[in-house]
């Protein structure tokens, strides 16, 4: 398959390689091996008590000595496995390439439920084509969201549906084909937010939702936008909207929501750092009208 060939369409800029389909096959099935390792090393050996690493935009922005192993065993398992692909991942993982496939990686999404043992917190593995450098300039089209605490793994290919999992059945268990919510009424919808971790961002962000949460069924908030991105694909909330949001945050997510049937945009048609809006067809453009309006 070549990704100017999707449906959805690509952008010039990530027109560089021209992906077959058994390959773009072969990266999902990796993507989901990759995903569920990771998820069962954070799962099943965290430590009893974490301890934090380091701190990076502010002190309540944490790294746990298991985001960097995490992120160290994503890096080994992607390297024997695919050697001349270039690596992107949030803990420092960037590693040139000269395939022209990158893989964009979380080590851990979610952080701060994982430093408090709250059940909500993801391993975000996914393939892109174009520079993941530059934001609107690269589009997933393999990637896997593992989710240890519910021993699941959620994944999808460019032009294959979205799909959900049992961890590690194989073709034990049928997976469960995943469609986004078929809500259009804002009123009716239920919002999932995150917030930043700046004190000002924060203070901003509180302000949006004091017009926006009047005009919703509900919010709710998560703690990983990974696992947001997968509750809007598999309609267990209507929609989503974060501004703050990274590439690795996002890049699993985006494509298993558009692989649901939804639409994931930002201020313009690509989601970014200054906001991320997932939701089906019919609701897209009001939850973003309410996140972008002065």
């Amino acid at each position: 398959m070549s990704p100017q060939s999707h449906p959805h369409g690509t952008s010039d800029s990530t027109r560089e390689v021209d992906v077959a389909d058994a390959l773009v096959t072969d990266l999902e099935r990796l993507s989901v091996e990759f995903a569920t390792t990771a998820a069962r090393f954070i799962r099943d050996e965290r430590p009893t008590r974490v301890r934090v690493a380091d701190t990076k935009s502010t002190d309540t922005d944490v790294v746990t000595i298991m985001d960097r192993e995490s992120e160290s065993l994503l890096r080994r398992l992607i390297l024997a496995a695919r050697p001349d692909d270039a690596i992107l991942g949030e803990e420092g993982s960037d590693v040139p390439g000269t395939s022209g496939l990158t893989w964009i990686i979380d080590p851990i999404d979610g952080t701060v439920n994982y430093l408090y043992d709250i059940p909500a917190y993801a391993v975000s593995v996914a393939v892109a084509v174009g520079d993941a450098h530059t934001e609107g300039a690269w589009r997933a089209i393999a990637g896997a969201v593992g989710d240890p605490c519910r021993g699941l793994v959620h994944h999808a290919r460019r032009g294959g549906g979205a799909w959900t999992r049992r961890e590690g059945r194989g073709g034990a268990e049928p997976a469960r084909r995943l469609a986004v919510s078929a809500e259009d009424s804002l009123g009716r919808s239920l919002l999932a937010t995150g917030f930043g971790y700046a004190a000002e961002v924060r203070s901003r962000q509180a302000e949006v939702l004091r017009r926006v949460l009047p005009q919703v069924r509900d919010i709710r908030r998560i703690g990983s936008a990974a696992l947001d991105l997968v509750r809007v694909a598999d309609a267990s909330v209507d929609a989503y909207a974060e501004s703050g949001i990274n590439a690795w945050d996002l890049a699993a997510g985006w494509l298993i929501v558009e692989e649901a049937g939804g639409v994931v945009v930002g201020v313009g048609e690509h989601p970014g750092k200054a906001l991320t809006v997932a939701a089906g067809p019919g609701l897209v453009a009001q939850v973003r009208a309410l996140f972008t309006q002065p």
